[in-house]
This record gives structure tokens, sequence and C-alpha cells, in this order.
């Protein structure tokens, strides 16, 4: 099969930008994705299409679209085209949503294997993954935090201890060492590990742990950062560390142990053995990883009371330990509650921007009319000029950076009008991922004790892509988990095209004002102060309903 990249240049194989964004969104996420052959962009299971005859029907579809025309996609299926208006999305999406008490892992695989569902990930099957540049900064913004509230502002000399390159997970290496620590990332698949250094997230690999400590205790010794991969398993490893009497600072998990049979690899078997297993006995597999998680958690746990910052990083980890004994696992907090709540309750988070034609120059550009016009903006200036020292550019040139409601709008604009004189080489598609402000409800990462208990209340995400599709999107996705995510999480997610022409000034404004705006509703309707200010600040419309008390 030949490899899918994403096209690049200003030729149109699309009858307008807007329909050739996409495409090539579609092509990009499959270009930096982990199994192209399965479809699979990371986290085992989440896929950009249904499979392939959906593929090439979505990429036919795509060529041969109006602009007063809409795509339909049910769960990475194409069903039909849809005469719309030219200020309707071009794409919409719906992905894994199952009905309540049938969100369930078990009738996941079972509408999987009968090929009627797809995972979408949050960004996957909405095309608006960007490789591991995606969940860089979000890593890098949590280690910083951590550095702030407890090492004085500092993680030089700092051991983090970690576990999984994936997709996600292969982000951590290279944000550890850009705040300054030793980091030892424990993966089960060689290859994953080979492709993080290949790709320039990771240093060093061995299968050695004390040649890994060896290295991680030199670097820490010296204040000096390091990567280091080792091929073992977290369940093993976190343990045996405990036994040896070596005590991290920072401990977390990004394996894919929300997935107990396509995800976490359990003690005792290699990824090859578990593809096995999950064939001829799937129970015994999803046991297995159970049991793992659950040591990996309890060794967790103990660092934690020895006094390392312990988190979880969003994979599921602590509820899948409980359904296996480990009744504490939730006295681990969770990264958004625990490091970037006061963020999100401004509704800043992580924005990113991808070059359509393939132009690296195009992004560093934009770079450079970030640190000109928002060098007020303290954390997107420190990411701007780590990520031009440290970032490796994959699959099409694309950044990211933590932006809010107002300097959002300001810089699609900037960009527009800089596609628009020619200055760029080609359109800039917008995005963002869908852990963010108001297009996330998950009870046990984004939403986790929220301030007036609306954790699993799901509206906001399906208001969000309701909105956004009301404010011409290009694209609008509602998601939900799959595998072992299911039940757990509703997502929204939405990308837009600045192709220079006025139409695009009026979508990025309207969009982004208002995914924006619902996201700091979303946190003042809980009661939090950040947000209130926010949104007095801003001139966010907000009702207040106890001025009508009767």
């Amino acid at each position: 099969m030949e490899k899918i990249t994403a096209a690049r240049g200003t030729e149109l194989r699309c009858k307008g930008w807007r329909q050739e964004a996409l495409l090539r969104m579609l092509e990009n996420v499959l270009e930096n994705g982990e199994n192209q052959k399965e479809l699979t962009v990371y986290a085992a299971l989440a896929k950009a299409a249904r499979d392939w005859n959906s593929y090439h029907a979505i990429v036919n579809t795509l060529k041969s679209l109006e602009e007063d025309e809409t795509l339909v996609i049910q769960s990475g299926k194409p069903i039909g085209i849809m005469r719309t208006h030219k200020y309707a999305p071009i794409v919409v999406m719906a992905n894994c949503n199952m009905i309540g008490q049938w969100a369930t892992s078990d009738n996941f695989y079972k509408y999987q294997e009968q090929g009627l569902i797809v995972w979408g990930g949050l960004t996957a099957a909405a095309w608006q993954y960007i490789g591991s540049q995606g969940v860089i900064q979000g890593t890098y913004e949590i280690f910083q935090s951590i550095a702030r509230m407890h090492f004085g502002g500092d993680l030089a000399g700092r051991f983090i201890l970690t576990a999984g390159l994936g997709g996600m997970g292969g982000a951590q290496p290279l944000a550890a060492t850009m705040a300054g620590a030793a980091i030892l990332c424990v993966e089960v698949s060689e290859a994953r590990i080979d492709k993080r250094i290949e790709v320039g997230y990771l240093q060093r690999k061995t299968s050695s742990l004390s040649e890994a400590l060896e290295w991680i205790q030199e670097a820490a010794a010296k204040k000096e950062s390091v990567s280091v991969g080792l091929l073992g398993n977290a369940a093993d490893i976190y343990p045996e560390l405990l036994r040896l009497g070596i005590q991290p600072d920072i401990v977390t998990d990004q394996t894919s142990a929300h997935d107990l049979l396509y995800g976490y690899i359990p003690s005792g078997f290699s990824p090859e053995e578990a593809a096995e297993l999950r064939k001829s006995d799937p129970e015994k597999l999803q046991a297995a990883s159970g049991a793992s998680i659950a040591r990996e958690v309890e060794a967790m746990l103990t660092f934690q009371k020895k006094g390392a910052v312990v988190f979880d990083n969003g994979n599921n980890i602590r509820t899948q330990a409980v359904k296996y004994g480990v009744k504490d696992a939730f006295n681990i907090v969770v990264f958004t509650e625990g490091f970037l709540r006061p963020l999100f309750a401004r509704a800043i988070g992580p924005f990113r921007w991808v070059a359509l034609s393939g132009d690296v120059e195009d992004i560093r550009k934009i770079d450079r009319l970030i640190l000109e016009q928002f060098s007020d903006n303290e954390i997107a200036v420190n990411w701007i000029r780590l990520a031009n020292k440290y970032v490796p550019v994959e699959g099409l040139p694309a950044r990211i950076g933590w932006f809010g409601h107002g300097d959002r709008t300001k810089l699609a604009l900037a960009v527009n009008e800089m596609v628009r004189s020619g200055e760029l080489s080609g359109p800039i598609a917008f995005s963002r991922d869908h852990l963010d402000a108001g297009s996330m409800a998950h009870p046990n990462i984004m939403t986790e004790n929220m301030k007036d208990g609306s954790d699993a209340i799901a509206d906001w995400p399906l208001l969000n892509a309701m909105l956004n599709c009301s404010s011409m999107a290009d694209l609008v996705a509602i998601h939900s988990g799959g595998g072992g995510y299911s039940g757990y999480m509703t997502s929204a997610g939405v990308t837009l095209v600045a192709d220079g022409t006025a139409d695009a000034d009026l979508r990025l404004k309207t969009t982004l004002d208002n995914d924006t705006g619902l996201g700091v509703l979303r946190y003042a309707d809980a009661g939090y102060d950040e947000s209130l200010d926010e949104a007095s600040q801003k001139g966010i419309r907000r009702i207040d309903t106890k001025q009508f008390q009767s």
C-alpha cells in the first residue's frame, strides 16, 4: 500500500480551498498516525476513517463538493451530501456517540466488529491531529506548573518517571527536557521508542534499567536535562524502582490505559503476544491488563506517599485501577484540576494552526507575528521561542499555542490578512484540541470536581458544536468515548480555514469569538471567579438568572 502523505503546494484538487484544506488535514493525520494500514492515528483505536472504502469515498467527495454543500459523516463513514449554503460547514460529523446505558466498551467492540462505529479519539476522526507537537505544549505547561507549585519554578535536577511513547505519550520526553528535567519513559514497544528518537523527541534508549538509572542520575546530579526510553513494562518497572529505593520527583503515565483490550499491554506480554491473545482469549487479556494497571497505580500511590508529585495524565488509568481493586486510586489528582484549571476558566487553551502549503516558512512568519503582536502573552511567547528551538516538523508544518478569548480571533484575522497579501505561500487551517474550555465533558479528566458539581453534564460540548455550526465554521465534530473510554466523555471539535477571503474573516471572527466565549460562560456558570472576571473584562454577554428572583 502506498503511504499517504498530505499534499503540499498551492495546486487545488478540490473546488475551493475550504474543501482542499479539510482533505489535506485528513491526509495529515494519517501521515502522522501510528498505523496507517489500519487507519489508526493514536491511542490504539482512534481512527481517521471507518475503513478504506470510507476513506476513499471521503476523499472523492471532498474533491467534487461544492461550496454550498455539506458532507455528513457518521463514525468515519460518509453518509451523504446536503445542499446548504456557502456559510454552512463543509463537513459535519458525529463519531462514536452511543445512547447512555448502551455506551459500554463491550457494545463498542461489538459495533466496531460489525463495522458500524469507530472511536474518533479527540482529534483523529476530526482530522485535527498535528503529531506529538499537539500534546507537547500542554505537557510542557503541566511540568512548568508543577515546577512553580512544588520546586521553586525550576525542574533542573529533577527526575520525572512516566510510561507510554505512543501518539500522545510521545510528547512527554521532549516536553520534559524543554522544562529542564531528566525523564525516564517506560515503553513496551521498541518501535515506538525508535520512532520518538527518529523524530527528535527522545534522546536515548536502553533495555537495561540500571543503565537507564545511571543516565538519569548522572543528568540530575549535574542539573542537566535528558530523556531516556526504557524498553519494559511500567507494571514491572514502577514496583522495581520502589524495591530499589529509587524515588522520582514527579510520576505519571500516558500509556493507552483507557483500553484494556486494544491499548494497554499487560506485564509478561509483548505487543505481538497481546495481539494474539486479543483474538484467542480477549477476556483473559483484559483481566491481565487490569491487574497490571492495578499494580502500576499502587506503585504510583506509594511514590506519592513518599513525597513525589503524582498525577493522572488523562488516560483513565485511575478508573481502571479502581475496577481492579485499587480503591484509593483517585487520591491521585488529574492534570486539569491540579495544574491547568485557572487557564481553562479564562478559556485559555490549546489553539493550533497548520500551513496547508507545506512551507515551514509560513509557520516561522506566524511565529514572528506572535512575538511582535502578542508580547504581553507570556505563555505563548515563551512557547514560540522554545518550539522554534526544539520542536521538529511532523507532516504539514504546524504550531500550537495557548491563547484565549479575543487573542485567538486577533491572531487568526492577522494570519488571514497575511494570506490575502501573499505574505504566506498558502492558506492556514486553524483548529484546537477538544480538551478546551467549552468543548469537553469528561468527569475523570476535564471536568473532574467542578466547583458546582456539574462534572458529568454533557450539554456544554453539544452546545459548543451547535454554536460553531451557527457561527459558520468549516468543520464541526461531536465525539464520545470508545473502547475503554465508552461512556466516559463527550467533546466537540472545530476547524476553520484562513484562505485570505473576506468570507474567511467573517467565519474566523464569529466562530472563534463564540467558541471561546462559550468556554468562559461554561466556567462562569460553575462559579469560577476567573471566568466571571473574564466575561466582565471582555464584554461577553452573560445572563445572570439570580437577578430575576421573584
